[in-house]
C-alpha cells in the first residue's frame, strides 16, 4: 500500500507544533517515532492532511531521574531506555517490561508517547503507567496539564489527548529501595503483543505484610487498568502460597476479556490468573 497524499511540517519548538496542530484540528497527527504510525498510513487507516514531526522539537527525548521519580520526553525511544546507565537501579519494572517490547530493531525505532498516544490495549508500557500511577504531560493552545495515567487511557486507540494537544512527557513516581516487583505476559510467538501480561509491586510493612499493592493488566480487556480486587486480596497480608492462590482467583473474575482470531475470552481469564499467580510468586522470590 502507499501513503496517501498529506503535507509535512518539522516544527522547531514545542509552540510551533502546537500551533500546528491547533490550526487544522483533526486533520493533523503527529509524528514521533513513526513504528506504528507508518503502517497505518500505508493501510490506510488514517488519512491525514499534515504529519507533524517532533524530531527538531527539543527536550523531547530526555530521561531524567531524580529524587522525586524518573522522567521520559514522549520521544525517548526503547533503545535509549535499555541503554540508559540508571534507569534500571531507578526503574527496574520499567527497564524489566521494556525488554519486551516487540524485536531490537522496532525498539530503535519506536518512542515512549508513541506507544502512548496509540494505546494499544496490550501495548507493554500503558500497563506500567497505570500499575505506577504514572502522570502523563499535554501541552496544547492553553499550557500544559496533567493526567494519571488511570484516567488517559479511555479505550482501544483512544486516549484524553485533545487534537490540538502534544503528549510531551510521563512522569513515574520515585521508586522505594526496598519495592517488590514483578513483569509477566505471554504471547504466541516472542515479540508479538501480548495475548495478557502483568505488571505488579508492592511494599512490605515492619511485619513483612504486603501494602501498597498495585497490578496492572495488559491484553485482558479494552485498555490497561488495575486490578483492585485482586490487590485487596494482597494488602495487609503475607505473601504466601494461599493469599498467591486467592489473589490469582480473584483476578480471573476481576477482568472482562476480549474475544477474537488469536484467543478466546475464557483462556485469556485463565491466563491473567496464571500471570498474576507467577508474577506474585516471581516478586515474593
Amino acid at each position: 500500500m502507499k501513503f496517501p497524499a498529506f503535507d509535512y511540517a518539522a516544527p522547531d519548538s514545542l509552540d510551533e507544533a502546537v500551533a500546528l496542530l491547533a490550526a487544522h484540528g483533526e486533520d493533523a497527527m503527529v509524528l514521533a517515532g513513526g513504528q506504528s504510525l507508518m503502517p497505518i498510513l500505508a493501510f490506510r487507516m488514517a488519512a491525514p492532511s499534515l504529519l507533524v514531526d517532533l524530531k527538531k522539537v527539543p527536550a523531547l527525548d530526555r530521561i531524567d531521574i531524580g529524587a522525586e521519580g524518573v522522567t521520559l520526553g514522549a520521544r525517548s525511544r526503547w533503545c535509549d531506555i535499555e541503554r540508559h546507565a540508571g534507569l534500571a537501579a531507578a526503574h527496574p519494572l520499567l527497564a524489566e517490561a521494556t525488554r519486551h517490547i516487540a524485536h531490537y530493531q522496532i525498539r530503535n525505532r519506536g518512542t515512549v508517547g508513541g506507544s502512548l498516544a496509540l494505546a494499544d490495549p496490550a501495548a507493554e508500557l500503558p500497563g506500567v503507567a497505570v500499575a505506577c500511577d504514572a502522570l502523563l504531560t499535554l501541552a496544547g493552545p492553553g499550557g500544559e496539564r496533567h493526567v494519571a495515567a488511570a484516567e488517559f487511557f479511555l479505550g482501544p486507540m483512544t486516549t484524553a489527548i485533545a487534537p490540538d494537544e502534544i503528549l510531551t512527557a510521563v512522569h513515574f513516581p520515585a521508586w522505594p529501595e526496598n519495592r517488590r516487583w514483578a513483569f509477566q505476559e505471554f504471547a504466541r510467538r516472542k515479540g508479538d503483543f501480548a495475548l495478557a501480561g502483568v505488571a505488579l509491586h508492592y511494599d512490605l510493612d515492619a511485619q513483612g505484610r504486603a501494602r501498597d499493592m498495585r497490578i496492572g493488566v495488559i491484553g485482558a480487556s479494552d485498555r490497561p487498568h488495575r486490578l483492585h480486587a485482586a490487590e485487596a486480596t494482597m494488602n495487609g497480608s503475607a505473601v504466601d502460597a494461599a493469599t498467591i492462590a486467592a489473589a490469582a482467583a480473584a483476578a480471573s473474575t476481576e477482568v472482562s476479556p476480549m474475544e477474537d482470531h488469536h484467543a478466546p475470552a475464557d483462556y485469556r481469564r485463565a491466563l491473567v490468573a496464571t500471570l498474576v499467580e507467577r508474577a506474585l510468586q516471581e516478586a515474593a522470590s
